[in-house]
C-alpha cells in the first residue's frame, strides 16, 4: 500500500497544504507533489497538517492501555488453497459466487472451522469428499463470522474441503476505512448502471486489511498462506485481471465469457485481487515473465511511459537482493476511483487514476517513486509478509525504503536524498501530534498503522541500519532474511536475527530503541575548540518517559584549510562531551556529517558557517539547509553570490530554492539576477526549476518579461505553461483574455489554477460555469484544490444566482462524497457564501450526516463557536 510522494504536478509555486485560502503567486517554496499532496490527505491522522484549521490536534498520545494489546490471529486452521467462482449483478452490485476451499487444522484437532465472510447471503455449504459427493453441513452465522459444523473431527494430517454457495453484497454493510485506505467495502463497482457516460465500467477489489472476506470467504489475516484458482465470468467486452496467470479464457453459452486465472504459489488471503473493465492491455517483458500494463484505452499510447521503467525495476531489486523476482507474473492496472494510493498484490498492483497521464505530464516529473514502492512490496509483503498488523512497517517500511533505493540508482544519491529528507519531514510533522512505537501492538484500529510512522519513520530506519552496517552487509541480511522466510509470516525479530546472522553482531539496542519503542533523539549540539580540542557538548532532549535515551554512532566532520577529515564518535548518554584533538582549529564542523540520522538536530549555526557548508559539502542535505537557512538574506553580497553559484547546482531541489530566493528581488545586482533567471527560465533541464524562474521573474517585473511568458505559453510542460499564465495574466497586455480563453478547456491542474486565480481576480459572474465545470471533470486532490478556488470565487462574486447554482453543486460534494477531504472543501466552499441561508442550510444538514469523526469534530467546534458569537 502507498500513500505518498513521487510524481509532480505543479503550479508555478507553493502549494498551500491548509484548508484556508490556496496562492499561486509565492515562488520558491518546496514544490508540492501531486501524489504527496494527494496521499497525504488521504493518510491517517492527515488533519493533522491543517491543525490551524480543523483545530483538532491532539496533544502527543503516550498511551499504551494494556487492553488494547493486538496479537497476530491465532492459527486455528491454515488455508491451503482457494477456488473461487464469480460472476456480478450489476444492478444490484452483488458478487455472486462459489468458493471451494480447502483447510486443515493448525495443530489441535478440530470439529468446526470459522471463516471471515461479511455480509454474505450464504445459500448451502457442503463437505467435498474424496469421490467428489457433497454433504450438506449446518453452519452458524452472524454477518461477519461464518461458523459450519463439521461431521467429526479431523486432526492435522487430514485436509477438510469446503464448498460454499454465497453472495456477497460490498455495498450493504457498513463501512467504515481510514485516511489511508478510506473505504473497506472490499469490492467496488464504477458507474455499474452506466449513468455516467464519462466514466468507465469498472469493478475492482481492495483487501488490505481484512475486506477481501467481503466478496469471498476466507480466513482474512495476513499469517494465512494459500494458493488461488479464480474463475470470472464477465460480458466479452471486459478484459479481466487477477492473482497469477491465466490459463484460458471461454465464450459461454450466453455470450458471457469466463476467464481462468491460476495462482500455483502460495499468499496472504489480503492480497486476492480483480479487476475489471474496458481496459487496453500493453505487454511487455523482464526474463521472459510477462509484465503487462492495464490502462483505459486513450492512455494505451502513454503506458509505457508510466510504467516503463518496470522491467529495469525487477532487474535492479532482484540484482539488490540476490533473489530473483519470486512471482509468475507482473501486471500494473490503473482504475477510476481507488480508495487508496495503489495497493501491491501478488503478481498484479492496483493504482489510482492519477497515474494515468500523458506525455506532457511526464516532463514534468514520474510515477517511479510509487511504482517502485508497489513492486518491492512483491518480495517485501507478498512473498515475506507480517505475521500481524503490528508488524505492518515489516511490509511499509522496506517498500518506502525502495523508492529511495530506486532513485539512488536511476538518478543519482542527491536525488534520493531529497526524497529522503520529504520523508523525514513527514515523519516530524505527524510526530508532533503523536509518537508510538514503530512495531507497536497497542492500537484502537488495525488502520490506524497506516501512518507515517510505518512508513516514513520505518524507511528512515532502514536507511541508518543501512548506513551502521554497511552496504554489503545490508543487501546481504535482507538477502538471507527473504530466503529463510519466503512464503512465510514474519515478525520483527526474524528481521533482527537475519542482520546478527550476517553481521556478527547483537542488534538488539539498534531493534530496541527504533523498532520497539517512540520518539527519536531532540539533540542539542554545540562546538568549542580549546588549545587543541574540538569539544562537542551533546544533549539528548526528547521525553525519557516514553523515549529511550539513544545510542546513536555518527560522524563528525570538520574542515581546516579547505580539507575535509572524518571522526567516528558515539553519542549515547543524555549528556556527554566528545573530545577531538585537532592541531587547527576547524573552519567548519558538521555533527552526522553523513546526514542520516532520524533525529531532530538544534544547533546555532552562523551565516559565514552556513556559506562554508553550501561551499565544501558534497552531501545534498547539507547543501540543501545552507542555501534554505540564508535564503531570506539575498541582499547581503556573500549570500547573494552564493545562492547564484547554486542556482547552477547540480541537484535541481537545490537550484529550485535559489532561484525562489530572488522573489521580488530589487537591488544593485538585479541585472546580473534577471539574466541568470531569463537563462534558467529557457534552458534549466528540470522543467519546475524553469517554471520557478519564470514566475521569480513574474514577481520582480512582469511586463519586462512578457516574450518569455509567450515563449512559456508555447511549451509542452504543463508546469511551464501554468508559470507563464500567471506570468502573463500579471502584464498589462491587452490580449490576456483572448490567451486565458484558448486555455480555459485544459484539464491540467497546472494550467487550472492560474485560470481560476484570474477569473477570481475578475470576479465576474459569467465565470461561474467555468468553475461548475471543472467540478464535474476533476477529481482527487485536483478537486480538493479546485474547491478552495471556487470557494474565493463564490466570496468574490455576489450574485445570488450564482450562489443558488453552487449550492446545487456542492450538495452532493458535501454529503456524499467518499473522500472526507471533498466533502470538508466542499463544506468550506459553502462556508464563503457568508450570509446565504440555502448554504448555510446544507451546512446544518452535512454537519448533522456526517460520519467521520474528525469532521464531526470540526463541524461541532465550528458551529460552536457561532453560537458563542
Amino acid at each position: 500500500m502507498q500513500y505518498r510522494n513521487g510524481h509532480g504536478w505543479y503550479w508555478p509555486l507553493i502549494l498551500i497544504l491548509t484548508f484556508g485560502a490556496c496562492k499561486t503567486n509565492q515562488p520558491g517554496n518546496t514544490t508540492a507533489t501531486q501524489e504527496q499532496v494527494l496521499l497525504e490527505m488521504q493518510r491517517q491522522d492527515s488533519l493533522a497538517m491543517v491543525a490551524d484549521t480543523l483545530e483538532t490536534a491532539e496533544a502527543i498520545d503516550t498511551t499504551r492501555l494494556p487492553e488494547a494489546y493486538q496479537a497476530a490471529r491465532k492459527r486455528v486452521h491454515n488455508l491451503i488453497h482457494t477456488k473461487l467462482e464469480l460472476s456480478f449483478d450489476w444492478e444490484k452490485q452483488h458478487v455472486l459466487g462459489k468458493a471451494s476451499l480447502e483447510l486443515s487444522p493448525h495443530f489441535y484437532p478440530q470439529n468446526t472451522v470459522t471463516l471471515d465472510a461479511k455480509g454474505f447471503d450464504i445459500h448451502a455449504i457442503a463437505l467435498l469428499d474424496d469421490d467428489e459427493s457433497r454433504q450438506a453441513l449446518g453452519y452458524d452465522y452472524d454477518g461477519l463470522k461464518l461458523i459450519i459444523q463439521l461431521p467429526r473431527t479431523y486432526t492435522r494430517e487430514e485436509s477438510i474441503f469446503l464448498s460454499i454457495d454465497y453472495t456477497a453484497k460490498p455495498n450493504e454493510i457498513a463501512s467504515k476505512g481510514s485516511a489511508a485506505i478510506t473505504s473497506d467495502k472490499g469490492l467496488y463497482f464504477i458507474n455499474p448502471l452506466r449513468e455516467d457516460g464519462d466514466k468507465p465500467q469498472q469493478i475492482w477489489t481492495q483487501g488490505e486489511t481484512e475486506a477481501n472476506s467481503k466478496w469471498f470467504p476466507t480466513i482474512d489475516a495476513p499469517n494465512q498462506k494459500t494458493t488461488q484458482e479464480m474463475y470470472i465470468t464477465v460480458e466479452e467486452r471486459f478484459k479481466t485481471l487477477s492473482n497469477g496467470l491465466l490459463v484460458y479464457s471461454s465464450i459461454n453459452e450466453d455470450g458471457t465469457r469466463t476467464d481462468y486465472w491460476k495462482m500455483d504459489l502460495p499468499h496472504a488471503p489480503y492480497l486476492f485481487m480483480m479487476a475489471i473493465g474496458e481496459f487496453a492491455v500493453v505487454e511487455d517483458t523482464w526474463n521472459d515473465i510477462t509484465v503487462d500494463y492495464y490502462v483505459e484505452p486513450e492512455y494505451e499510447q502513454y503506458a509505457k511511459d508510466i510504467f516503463g521503467n518496470t522491467p529495469e525495476m525487477i532487474s535492479f531489486f532482484s540484482e539488490k537482493l540476490d533473489y530473483k523476482f519470486p512471482w509468475p507474473k507482473y501486471s500494473q492496472v490503473i482504475v477510476r476511483d481507488y480508495v487508496s494510493g495503489a495497493m501491491e498484490n501478488t503478481t498484479a498492483s492496483i493504482f489510482m487514476d492519477a497515474l494515468q497521464v500523458n506525455d506532457r505530464e511526464l516532463l514534468d516529473s514520474d510515477w517511479d517513486g510509487i511504482i517502485a514502492h508497489e513492486l518491492f512490496h512483491q518480495w517485501f509483503g507478498d512473498l515475506v509478509t507480517c505475521e500481524s498488523w503490528s508488524n505492518l512497517p515489516l511490509n511499509e517500511a522496506f517498500a518506502n525504503y525502495s523508492e529511495y533505493l530506486w532513485a539512488e540508482y536511476k538518478h543519482g544519491k542527491d536525488e534520493a536524498d531529497y526524497e529522503n529528507m520529504q520523508e523525514m519531514q513527514g515523519y516530524l510533522r505527524e510526530a508532533s501530534q503523536k509518537q508510538v512505537d514503530l512495531i507497536r501492538f497497542y492500537y484502537d484500529d488495525k488502520e490506524d498503522m497506516f501512518d507515517n510512522h510505518s512508513y516514513a519513520k520505518g524507511g528512515r530506519i532502514l536507511h541508518m541500519l543501512r548506513n551502521y552496517v554497511g552496504d554489503e552487509a545490508f543487501f546481504a541480511s535482507l538477502s538471507q532474511y527473504l530466503k529463510m522466510h519466503d512464503f512465510t509470516a514474519v515478525e520483527v525479530h526474524d528481521l533482527r536475527l537475519a542482520f546478527e546472522n550476517v553481521t556478527g553482531e547483537d542488534l538488539n539496542w539498534f531493534f530496541n530503541q527504533w523498532f520497539l519503542n517512540s520518539g527519536h533523539p531532540i539533540l542539542e549540539v554545540s562546538y568549542e575548540y580549546q588549545e587543541g580540542t574540538l569539544l562537542i557538548d551533546v544533549a539528548q532532549k526528547q521525553d525519557f518517559e516514553t523515549t529511550p535515551v539513544y545510542k546513536l554512532p555518527l560522524y563528525v566532520d570538520v574542515w581546516i584549510d579547505g580539507k575535509k577529515e572524518r571522526f567516528s564518535v558515539e553519542v549515547n548518554r543524555p549528556k556527554q562531551q566528545i573530545a577531538i584533538e585537532l592541531d587547527t582549529e576547524p573552519t567548519l564542523v558538521v555533527f552526522d556529517g553523513d546526514q542520516q540520522l532520524l533525529a531532530e538536530i538544534n544547533q546555532e549555526i552562523s551565516r559565514e558557517n552556513y556559506l562554508l557548508q553550501y561551499q565544501h559539502s558534497d552531501q545534498f542535505l547539507l547543501r540543501y539547509k545552507a542555501i534554505e537557512a540564508i535564503g531570506d538574506d539575498v541582499r547581503e553580497t556573500q549570500v547573494l553570490e552564493t545562492l547564484l553559484v547554486a542556482m547552477e547546482d547540480p541537484a535541481w531541489a537545490i537550484r529550485q530554492m535559489a532561484v525562489a530566493a530572488f522573489a521580488d528581488y530589487i537591488g544593485e545586482h538585479q541585472q546580473r539576477v534577471v539574466e541568470k533567471l531569463r537563462s534558467i527560465a529557457l534552458d534549466d533541464e528540470k522543467s519546475l526549476v524553469r517554471a520557478d524562474a519564470i514566475a521569480v521573474l513574474a514577481s520582480i517585473d512582469a511586463d519586462e518579461h512578457m516574450a518569455i511568458f509567450e515563449e512559456g505559453l508555447k511549451n509542452p510542460s504543463y508546469a511551464v505553461v501554468g508559470a507563464s499564465l500567471s506570468g502573463y495574466a500579471a502584464t498589462a497586455a491587452t490580449n490576456k483574455d483572448e490567451i486565458i480563453n484558448s486555455l480555459a478547456s485544459e484539464e491540467n491542474i497546472n494550467i487550472v489554477i492560474p485560470l481560476a486565480d484570474y477569473f477570481i481576480s475578475e470576479a465576474d459572474p459569467a465565470r461561474a460555469p467555468w468553475f461548475e465545470g471543472k467540478l464535474q471533470t476533476l477529481s482527487g486532490a485536483d478537486l480538493y484544490y479546485m474547491l478552495q478556488y471556487y470557494g474565493q470565487f463564490l466570496m468574490a462574486v455576489d450574485d445570488d444566482g450564482v450562489h443558488e447554482q453552487a449550492v446545487l453543486q456542492l450538495e452532493m460534494l458535501v454529503l456524499h462524497h467518499e473522500q472526507y477531504y471533498i466533502r470538508l472543501a466542499a463544506f468550506q466552499a459553502l462556508m464563503m457564501m457568508d450570509g446565504y441561508e440555502p448554504a448555510e442550510t446544507l451546512m446544518q444538514k452535512a454537519a448533522a450526516e456526517e460520519k467521520d469523526p474528525r469532521l464531526q469534530q470540526y463541524y461541532q467546534s465550528m458551529f460552536a463557536d457561532d453560537d458563542e458569537e
